[in-house]
């Protein structure tokens, strides 16, 4: 008797997934990829500022600049985990990474082309925003593919904490290299050390073949595996579906304001504070937290808590309790103070690792890839409203306490809605053979 065609690919996955030993090198190697990711995404909103003075924009403009980002992230979700999906999420990382490290280092080359800085800001964004979109779509899909499902949430947060240990260093290395050297300087650092890890992947973990065959694929438009269909109408049929995406758009667009929007407020709020103590301290505490919510999360379901209730716990502190130390922000006169709710909230929100990201992969492992693209896609337009939404209520109400009461009004929208329809029972197999 042959086993049924879900039975089959479960086997075959099984086999495909990493060895310990494996895991954990592409573990740090994720870990180190998804730092500078975030290098270069935030070496923009650390030099707004100072690029603010040097191009004359008021704060309409700096929020048209820092929003560009979004226009273009939000195109590539979809293609880039639906690519993760067929010619594997480690190759597209790295095709995207080689792109978008380029870029970064050459943006203070572009500003200088003309004189029409904003509109070539613009466009940089634009174009890194574009490149940078497909890489947590396809670390979805790989980790899906070759992480057991009892470590997926360690794994995943310990990626995850890249965002945190990235921002951190462009906090703490942008601060010095702003004062010391100028804007450009911040751009130069993180480009060039992203190129750095392109050429370490590509010589210590993929291969010159590897990366032929990838883009042999992309060029004949052929799927390396039969089983490349996405069930459309079967997952957006599922409420769950739904909720995890509602979820990850709140997430995506609370992070993204206040990623955005903090150094401003620190910098105008705070004028005499030093920059690099609101631009670490925050994203310091958010690693250690990023990491415990992972390993909490995989104890819990390890001890027999069902999974479900893990991850909505985990919601429940990465959008809940974190909007709590958001609107906290709005009400504080004190520098001290404003670390500590701004450090408290950014650190709550790495629990989102642990919950919505993770529950995405639970429900359809086989093209998590291509579904954390239009949960990010959502969060990504809403990333580019939100932030330029929050620009526009600074202009108008010259009160920080606009942007936070939306941040809180976002959060609060996600974590119901997940806590009504949120699921973790498979929704990708045939009806007949959906895990409970």
């Amino acid at each position: 008797m042959q086993p049924l065609p879900d039975e089959a690919r479960r086997e075959a996955a099984e086999d495909a997934q990493w060895s310990r030993p494996e895991c954990q090198v592409w573990t740090g190697t994720l870990l180190l990829g998804t730092c500078l990711l975030y290098c270069a995404r935030v070496s923009m909103p650390v030099c707004a500022a100072a690029m603010s003075q040097d191009f004359g924009w008021n704060k309409k403009e700096a929020g048209v600049v820092l929003s560009s980002f979004f226009w273009g992230y939000c195109l590539t979700q979809v293609v880039g985990g639906h690519l993760g999906d067929r010619i594997g999420g480690e190759k597209v990382i790295l095709l995207s990474a080689s792109a978008w490290g380029f870029i970064t280092a050459a943006t203070p080359l572009l500003s200088r082309l003309s004189s029409a800085h904003l509109a070539f800001m613009t466009f940089s964004r634009i174009l890194t925003g574009l490149l940078q979109g497909v890489y947590f779509p396809a670390l979805t899909s790989l980790l899906s593919q070759k992480v057991r499902e009892s470590e997926r949430a360690f794994t995943y947060s310990t990626v995850g904490a890249g965002s945190q240990f990235g921002t951190l260093v462009t906090g703490a290395v942008g601060s010095l290299l702003l004062d010391w050297y100028g804007w450009p300087s911040v751009f130069y650092f993180s480009g060039g050390l992203t190129l750095l890890w392109v050429c370490y992947v590509y010589r210590c973990l993929l291969g010159e073949k590897d990366l032929i065959l990838a883009l042999g694929v992309l060029a004949q438009g052929l799927p390396v595996s039969r089983h490349t269909k996405v069930p459309w109408r079967q997952l957006f049929r599922k409420p769950s579906v739904w909720a995890a995406i509602i979820s990850q758009l709140s997430a995506a667009c609370s992070f993204f304001i206040l990623l955005s929007w903090l150094p401003t407020f620190f910098k105008e709020t705070f004028p005499s504070s030093k920059g690099w103590v609101f631009n670490v301290v925050p994203w310091l505490v958010a690693i250690p937290a990023s990491l415990f919510s992972g390993l909490l999360s995989d104890r819990l379901i390890n001890q027999g808590y069902r999974t479900i209730t893990v991850r909505k716990f985990m919601q429940a502190m990465g959008l809940g309790l974190s909007s709590v130390f958001a609107l906290c922000l709005g009400h504080t006169s004190s520098f001290c103070k404003s670390v500590v709710f701004a450090s408290a909230s950014i650190g709550l929100q790495t629990f989102n690792h642990s919950g919505i990201s993770v529950n995405i992969q639970d429900l359809a492992p086989s093209c998590a890839g291509f579904l954390f693209g239009v949960a990010n896609t959502a969060g990504a337009l809403a990333g580019v409203v939100g932030v330029c939404l929050g620009g526009y209520l600074i202009e108008t109400t010259g009160s920080w306490t606009s942007v936070f009461d939306l941040v809180a009004a976002v959060s609060s929208l996600g974590l119901c809605t997940f806590l009504v329809f949120g699921k973790a029972q498979r929704v990708d197999l045939s009806p007949a053979h959906e895990d409970l």
